[in-house]
């Protein structure tokens, strides 16, 4: 028999962000209560600021009975001259019984104690309590407090508790409120709280009574209202999600209001004033022709029929926001981009200050240039190049002294592109700074020039030297420094800008600069980054990576070439073919020098085949996929080689040269990527 079943548990005001956190793991930690309980069910989470609610329209009211079987011990050893032994009297006090009510039972390795009885399953109402409790205590919302004479803690002092089953009240007590059939309306509708005597009661006086209980419903209210909002003054409103997530989950009621500041406020970056704005108000941008205007969005959570108090309120509390940044910006513009205050900055304990960490990074980026540049340009460019190059590098971290970076952490590089840019600084220097820490996310743009791509490369490089050099080595799921994402910067920048990124070639030319740093465990974890990197056939990367490359560009390329080959449907029927090819020559050096002798050629299949291989081999190829498809092109040779030849000849000359000319053909694909590795 089933009855819907209500959950509510009323809180003070929950705080969005711990909670949006944590609000993805909630539905999955009452289903695995659920299935402990063998109370298994569909339900829905629904949630407010003031209360969590799990409602499930058809709750069994009890649990299904079951049968519990039990296994002891082999009968001998469980008996002895026809005597119980520890072992059968231990297994019957486990299961509750005497002995002789223990039966045998034959699994196919000999009898064994048996015993099986038939569990009647609880009532819900019994189990409820219980069950909310623990679902209670595996909520993660970081800190949590006391409130009252409690010695337990949650992350908001608990209000009330309903469990209703049906139109039962079940016995429940969450720390220290009772169970009731209570719950509280809207704050400004009312204070005092309201009964109701069922589920659907309950969700119509929620209703009635201001409180949008349902998530997305609030969330569409907020979007219709802003699209209006957007027709009505002709603008485009800068819907960020994380801010929309965070403003449906501290509503009940909420309403979208257009609101204005001061048009002197816009002399300041438009990031300042949006960060400020969204940081401190949970207020959106607002646009038009592609422009930041002085109109914010807020959404009031205040039931009324006249906002015009809330919007001067909030008015009046963005005003004093936006003074303060306007007054960060200009003494900052006053004081100058300077680094000098670095040098009492710590980076990380062993790896000195920020300032030392620049001048590394400054190397770093010297080196760069010098790789990639140093040939293709003329002296005087080159030199220029370089000169920015140091003050590039030199200012990237000075904005972070800056009094408004100290205030919104979260604008550093970009200050320093403003401050630099007001400086009178190069474009590609400014640039720079602020495309310094690019790429900072799955999504992230990228740098956009090679100039800003070595900049970013530099602070990659110098994190990951650097901090394996003290032991800040990502383990399990903790990677406090964001190393993988390093990693996986240093690999998109080498794709998108043509880089040549041989990370084992830096780390020998600049590993003086860091003492301790165990250059082999940096590569083994670079390389098995480029797994989670590369969205491959995990044995192709293998392959490529059996060629001996090491370039991060070259390697993008040849997965680029050799990738949709493994994936097509005719590659099993090559791949058994080069397989052949590995296999025969397994007890070959095949990193010596392999020679052929053309006069011990006697067979028209290994002529056609060395000629073949010539052919290939002789020229050259402007991408890897050419030089593929040509390689490929030697199966029907290979294939006739296998069929007609005899590759080990009682002559030990003729098989040596038939051995050598499979393992030039194995070389020739192994420039590209060691083919034995491939699985399909």
């Amino acid at each position: 028999m089933n009855k819907p079943l209500l959950i509510e548990i009323g809180v003070e005001e929950l705080p969005a962000i711990p909670f949006l956190k944590e609000l993805p793991n909630i539905e999955k930690k009452w289903v695995d209560i659920l299935e402990k309980n063998r109370l298994l069910c569909d339900f829905e989470f629904y949630y407010t600021p003031r209360r969590l609610v799990l409602w499930h329209k058809e709750f069994q009211v009890s649990q299904e009975d079951s049968i519990v079987e039990q296994f002891g011990a082999p009968i001998k050893i469980a008996f002895k001259d026809g005597e119980p032994t520890g072992a059968a009297l231990g297994f019957a006090k486990k299961c509750g019984v005497d002995v002789s009510q223990l039966d045998k039972i034959d699994q196919g390795r000999g009898e064994v104690l048996y015993f099986k009885k038939e569990v009647k399953g609880s009532n819900s109402s019994d189990l409820l309590n219980t069950m909310v409790n623990e679902f209670m205590s595996s909520l993660n919302f970081g800190k949590s407090m006391r409130w009252g004479d409690r010695t337990d803690s949650f992350i908001r002092p608990i209000r009330s508790l309903s469990i209703i089953l049906g139109e039962e009240i079940v016995e429940g007590e969450l720390f220290g409120v009772k169970s009731s059939n209570f719950s509280f309306a809207h704050r400004m509708v009312s204070y005092e709280p309201f009964s109701y005597s069922f589920a659907g009661d309950y969700f119509a006086k929620l209703d009635n009574n201001g409180v949008i209980l349902y998530p997305d419903e609030r969330r569409k209210r907020i979007l219709s209202q802003m699209k209006e909002i957007e027709q009505r003054h002709g603008v485009k409103i800068d819907i960020d999600t994380e801010l929309l997530d965070e403003v449906v989950a501290i509503t009940e009621y909420p309403t979208a209001l257009i609101g204005q500041f001061d048009v002197e406020f816009l002399e300041l970056p438009e990031e300042v004033i949006v960060t400020s704005m969204k940081e401190h108000q949970r207020y959106f941008a607002v646009y038009k022709d592609g422009k930041l205007t002085n109109n914010f969005i807020v959404v009031s959570n205040s039931k009324t029929d006249d906002f015009g108090y809330i919007i001067s309120g909030n008015e009046k509390v963005l005003r004093p926001r936006l003074a303060d940044g306007m007054f960060f910006y200009k003494n900052d513009i006053a004081n100058g981009l300077s680094n000098e205050g670095l040098k009492k900055l710590t980076f990380v304990e062993g790896l000195g200050s920020m300032y030392e960490k620049s001048e590394r990074e400054e190397k770093i980026a010297i080196y760069l240039e010098k790789e990639f540049f140093k040939e293709t340009l003329t002296r005087e460019i080159f030199e220029g190049r370089i000169e920015l190059l140091k003050k590039a590098v030199m200012l990237s971290k000075a904005d972070l002294m800056s009094e408004m970076v100290f205030e919104f952490t979260e604008l550093q590089g970009l200050m320093g592109y403003y401050y630099a840019k007001l400086a009178g600084e190069d474009e590609l220097v400014y640039t720079a700074l602020k495309e310094q820490y690019l790429p900072d996310g799955e999504d992230s743009e990228l740098p956009s020039n090679k100039f800003s791509a070595i900049v970013a490369l530099s602070y990659k490089l110098d994190n990951l030297m650097g901090l394996f050099s003290v032991g800040k080595i990502p383990t399990g799921s903790k990677d406090p420094f964001g190393l993988r994402r390093a990693a996986a910067g240093i690999v998109k920048i080498a794709m998108e800008h043509k880089l040549a990124i041989d990370l084992p070639k830096i780390i020998a030319n600049l590993e003086s600069n860091y003492k301790g740093l165990d250059k082999k465990q940096l590569i083994e974890f670079f390389n098995e980054r480029l797994f989670k990197i590369f969205d491959v056939n995990p044995s192709v990367l293998k392959a490529v990576l059996g060629s001996g490359e090491t370039d991060i560009y070259k390697i993008s390329q040849k997965l680029c070439a050799l990738n949709p080959i493994v994936q097509s449907d005719n590659f099993k029927e090559s791949a058994a073919t080069f397989k052949r090819v590995a296999n025969i020559i397994k007890d070959l050096d095949i990193n010596s020098t392999l020679t052929i002798d053309e006069s011990l050629l006697e067979e028209n299949a290994e002529k056609e085949l060395v000629s073949k291989y010539k052919d290939v081999t002789s020229k050259s190829y402007e991408t890897y996929d050419e030089e593929l498809e040509a390689l490929f092109a030697m199966k029907p040779q290979l294939d006739n080689f296998f069929e007609k030849v005899f590759v080990n000849h009682e002559d030990e000359k003729i098989k040596i040269n038939r051995k050598n000319t499979i393992g030039l053909v194995y070389q020739a694909f192994r420039k590209i990527a060691d083919i034995k590795e491939i699985t399909i």
